[in-house]
């Protein structure tokens, strides 16, 4: 039997399983693709995750930004530069997830990917975990399976609704003094955006508020043509986001939900990465302090995600709510200032919270919406 296994081997998945496996436990994590494995995603993480690991990033970065350029229906260019101690890391995910991977065997955790979980059942002091090929048995469980996954739902979860973002990779010569890229006014509701990587392009669109469209073919096409590429020159995907909508439990009995599997996602930002790294970091110190006898360990991580990532959550979802109803008055009086990527930083950086801003930019709506 093991201590814990983790099924899902992205940034969450991984993270759990590192810090967990560094305390000696033993741990199983289950990916039912084959690594490494291409997973649709723009790919930017804040160095600050780096906070809570003792290993060197450097191999799975991609490219490192500093400079952000932002349009609006692709004019009024804004440029400026991230005053972050470190510049927001650009990643391959295939590479990014996989390197996490490897980092969390280093410690002695197995894997088993291209393996699918069928069922999971309850056996009072421990999960059984089946496979096509073979039942396992743990101690604890972690559902990393993100958006798609089906644990959350086996485990009893309520269904959270789920948006869908479309990504477009595009191969292409990307010059040293590109820029992250965001657009506002081209998707309703929603931004669009392109973030360079090494060898192309991994161009972006999301809607946050009212219907999504079923893809974003119409406006990446449109966009990327701004950068010189075209549609048919690279792969289109689409893929459903789990967005934070509300503080829910993160815990059952000898399990807990970490990453985009318990909708750990930015509602304003659609981050996903760097939360749901920081919750595998705190699942695995719950599980750690269950597994030394501490009855109350795993309802604590849920109590301790709330009052700090979650109570954050409800600003970003309230000026996600005012900006994107009305974008073009939301560049004007907020992306437009001096001061906002020195925000978007430290805001992706843990260095300042929604909270500390909120008051400030709904206020600068509000007057924006009077005056126009």
């Amino acid at each position: 039997m093991y201590d814990v296994i983790v099924v899902g081997a992205g940034p969450a998945g991984a993270a759990t399983a590192y810090h967990l496996a560094k305390q000696g436990h033993s741990v199983l994590m289950l990916e039912k693709e084959a690594l490494p494995r291409y997973k649709p995603c723009s790919g930017a993480v804040s160095p600050s995750v780096a906070e809570l690991f003792d290993f060197d990033f450097a191999p799975a970065i991609a490219r490192p930004m500093r400079r952000v350029r932002y349009t609006y229906k692709l004019g009024d260019p804004i440029e400026a530069e991230l005053t972050t101690a470190a510049p927001i890391w650009m990643v391959n995910r295939e590479v990014f997830d996989h390197f996490l991977v490897q980092q969390a065997q280093g410690q002695g955790a197995q894997l088993k990917h291209s393996t699918a979980v069928t069922a999971i059942e309850n056996k009072g002091d421990y999960w059984q975990v089946s496979t096509p090929d073979e039942t396992l048995d743990a101690a604890y469980l972690v559902a990393a399976d993100g958006a798609t996954g089906p644990m959350a739902q086996w485990l009893g979860f309520p269904e959270l609704a789920r948006r869908t973002a479309s990504v477009l990779e595009v191969p292409a010569a990307v010059a040293d003094n590109c820029a992250i890229n965001f657009e506002f006014g081209l998707v309703k509701q929603g931004c669009a955006w392109n973030f360079p990587k090494a060898e192309g392009y991994s161009i972006g669109a999301v809607t946050f508020l009212g219907q999504a469209p079923a893809d974003h073919r119409k406006v990446l096409d449109n966009y990327s043509q701004s950068f010189g590429v075209s549609l048919d020159a690279g792969t289109l995907y689409s893929h459903p986001l789990k967005l934070w909508d509300g503080n829910h439990p993160l815990h059952t009995h000898r399990a807990v939900l970490v990453g985009e599997a318990g909708a750990i996602v930015d509602p304003l930002s659609a981050e996903g990465i760097r939360p749901g790294m920081i919750s595998g970091v705190r699942a695995a110190a719950a599980i750690d302090a269950a597994l030394a006898g501490d009855a109350d360990a795993l309802a604590n991580y849920t109590a301790a995600m709330h009052a700090t990532w979650g109570e954050d959550m409800p600003w970003a979802k309230r000026i996600a709510g005012l900006f994107f109803r009305v974008p073009g008055i939301g560049y004007r009086v907020g992306i437009k200032r001096p001061t906002a990527t020195q925000r978007l930083g430290q805001i992706l950086a843990g260095e300042v919270r929604y909270a500390d801003i909120a008051g400030r930019v709904m206020k600068r709506m509000s007057g924006g919406l009077l005056s126009g």
